[in-house]
C-alpha cells in the first residue's frame, strides 16, 4: 500500500531517535555493568529490547507503506559521565521523543492515516507511561535520598 510521502518522512524521523535511544541505552547499560550497578544495568538493558521493538515497529509500518526505512540517520546521542547525568540524558531522549510522536501522530490524523497513528499512540504509551515516568522516579528518588545512597540501593 503506498503511504504518504509525509508521513513516511515523519516515521523515518521517529526511527532515527529510537536507534538513538537504542545507541545510548546501550551505552549507558554497559558502563552500569562495568560500575557493578546491576539493577541499573538490567533495567537500562531491558530498555533496549523496547527501542529495539519500537524501532522494529517503524520499520516495518515504513516498509508497509511503501517507504524505504532509514536506519542510518541517527539523532545524536548524549553519553552521561555520572549517574545522575545518564539518567537526565536518557529522559531528555524521551522526552523529545515523546514530542516527536505527538508531532507525527497530528500529521497521520491529517493524512487519514489511522494505523499508522494507532501503532504510534501504543509507542507513546510506552514512552510516557513508562520510559519517562521511571527515569523521572530515579532522579526524584537521587533528590530525596542523596546520590551515594541512590547508587548503593542500585548495586
Amino acid at each position: 500500500m503506498r503511504g504518504n510521502k509525509k508521513v513516511i518522512e515523519g516515521l523515518n524521523g521517529l526511527l532515527s531517535w529510537e536507534l538513538a535511544a537504542v545507541d545510548q541505552y546501550f551505552i549507558h547499560s554497559r558502563m552500569y555493568q562495568d560500575w557493578g550497578l546491576s539493577k541499573l544495568y538490567q533495567r537500562t538493558d531491558h530498555e533496549i529490547d523496547d527501542e529495539k521493538g519500537h524501532a522494529s515497529a517503524l520499520i516495518e509500518r515504513i516498509l508497509f507503506l511503501e517507504g524505504t526505512p532509514d536506519v542510518v540517520t541517527r539523532v545524536e546521542i548524549n553519553v552521561g559521565q555520572d549517574v545522575r547525568q545518564m539518567l537526565q540524558n536518557d529522559l531528555n531522549v524521551e522526552l523529545a521523543v515523546n514530542k516527536e510522536i505527538k508531532a507525527v501522530i497530528k500529521l497521520c490524523e491529517e493524512k487519514q492515516d489511522y494505523q499508522s497513528r494507532a501503532m504510534l499512540q501504543q509507542l507513546l504509551e510506552d514512552t510516557e507511561m513508562d520510559h519517562t515516568y521511571w527515569l523521572e522516579q530515579q532522579l526524584g528518588l537521587i533528590e530525596k535520598m542523596g546520590l551515594a545512597n541512590y547508587i548503593q540501593s542500585q548495586t
